[in-house]
């Protein structure tokens, strides 16, 4: 009998529904469908295979509504958020859905003959998706995939299967054969490592911890197998003192305690300098309380639970340091803590060091630029961050000396799809969406046509 596992709404702690969990007999028997459907799916012309992606986009936005329901009943997600996470997998599919017929080659001048280059697909590829981002993170990883000819294996996180399980259905149903999009419930140590051991899967594309990232990226290396990494963050929210400081102050709330902070770009180091410290925590404190925690199927929610009782135990062990404010939240059932912050006394402070994964935000002052710099950099992790000042050379300057790998100025905005998105130092490795993503995907082929 096949292992089960009971979804549970975050909201109500209620059992939303039972699934299935693949046990390794079956993964392996995925992964032998995946690396059969390779065979012919590599072959199928560009054209044809930007046309199926183009009607798979279209399979998920007219499930819409269906899609978003689920997000909220079974990760606590806004409707707001969920109905954008919707978007963003149609956003992702019809974007890749123009590579098939643009995944260029290169004529390179020698002497003697010809040479050319191909950009030809790995085989089966594995994906594995996180619990904080369900929709998202997975289109990030299977669209650009399919694209470039490869078939796809998806392993949901447990506590999040269901909206993935919904587009591996939509995906048969937009005409995308058997075999080449997979989508695999089950536990990470038997489902996601048979990914990481096993000789067809080709690459593994992981988003979720660092100390997880480290155990598959271990794991490839067996193999020399590709792995494209999206860790953890710790990124900072940096405001100058010639910034709109209520500007910054008013969108501070939404850049850590979207998601209830569950996001690995939340900006849970705001570091502003010292002159306007005063001025910008009044109005932070103003905007904090403001911050709606409620059901988060109703539209005017900004943030709902947490993902679990684990992860909100988790989150409680942080709160041992000086507290500024707090916003409101929800009593009774449910997994709910109201945004918090806090005002550590230094910089070697846990949650000023540590990645928090809830609605916890640090904030201290700096003094000039060049500290301000130090204090953003001195952390193991860069995935995201921002810079507010109103002054063009100085945000250049910052932006080039930040150690991250996605940055906005006068802005909280990490993610287009259009543009490439990944992490320095142990943030990650490797880059997703825009352009840049097709490269993980391919390896560059060489040929050398002699004139003789």
């Amino acid at each position: 009998m096949s292992p089960t596992y009971d979804v549970i709404n975050p909201a109500t702690e209620k059992i939303v529904t039972t699934i299935e969990h693949f046990d390794l007999e079956a993964t392996d028997a995925a992964i032998a469908k995946a690396a059969k459907a390779f065979e012919t799916w590599r072959s199928v012309t560009p054209a044809d295979r930007g046309a199926m992606l183009r009607r798979f986009a279209a399979v998920v936005a007219s499930h819409k509504e269906e899609l978003a329901a689920l997000e909220i009943a079974n990760s606590g997600h806004t409707r707001g958020n969920a109905l954008w996470e919707v978007d963003n997998v149609v956003n992702v599919l019809t974007y890749y859905s123009a590579a098939p017929e643009r995944l260029f080659g290169k004529q390179i001048p020698v002497a003697g003959g010809v040479d050319i280059t191909f950009k030809e697909p790995l085989g089966v590829v594995g994906v594995i998706v996180p619990w904080n981002f369900p929709m998202p993170i997975a289109g990030w990883g299977f669209a650009p995939a399919l694209a470039a000819g490869n078939t796809v294996v998806l392993k949901p996180a447990e506590y999040t299967p269901l909206t993935a399980i919904k587009l591996g259905e939509y995906a048969l149903e937009a005409g995308l054969p058997e075999g080449v999009f997979n989508v695999l419930p089950g536990k990470g140590s038997i489902v996601g490592n048979r990914f990481v051991t096993h000789p067809a899967v080709r690459k593994v594309v992981f988003t979720g911890s660092t100390v997880v990232g480290k155990a598959i990226m271990a794991g490839c290396a067996d193999q020399v197998k590709r792995v494209t990494l999206e860790l953890g963050g710790k990124s900072s929210n940096i405001i100058f003192a010639d910034a709109d400081v209520a500007k910054a102050a008013a969108s501070a709330p939404g850049s850590v305690f979207d998601n209830a902070g569950q996001d690995c770009c939340a900006r849970t180091r705001i570091l502003v300098e010292r002159s306007v410290f005063d001025t910008f925590m009044e109005h932070f404190e103003v905007a904090v309380k403001k911050f709606r925690v409620e059901d988060p199927s109703l539209a005017t929610a900004d943030m709902g639970p947490l993902i679990s009782r684990k992860q909100f135990d988790a989150v409680q062990t942080f709160l041992d340091e000086p507290v500024a404010f707090t916003g409101s939240a929800p009593s009774g059932p449910g997994f709910w803590m109201p945004p918090t912050v806090l005002m550590p006394k230094n910089t070697q402070a846990r949650s000023w060091r540590e990645e928090v994964f809830g609605p916890v935000v640090s904030v201290m002052a700096f003094d000039g630029e060049a500290q301000g710099i130090e204090m953003a950099n001195d952390s193991e992790y860069g995935l995201s961050g921002s810079i507010w000042t109103r002054d063009v050379g100085r945000a250049l300057r910052v932006s080039r000396a930040i150690e991250t790998g996605n940055l906005s100025v006068n802005s909280n905005s990490s993610v287009r799809y259009s543009t490439p998105f990944g992490g320095f130092k142990q943030s990650g490795l490797g880059r997703e969406l825009g352009p840049d993503a097709l490269d993980s995907f391919t390896e560059v082929k060489n040929v050398f046509i002699s004139n003789d």
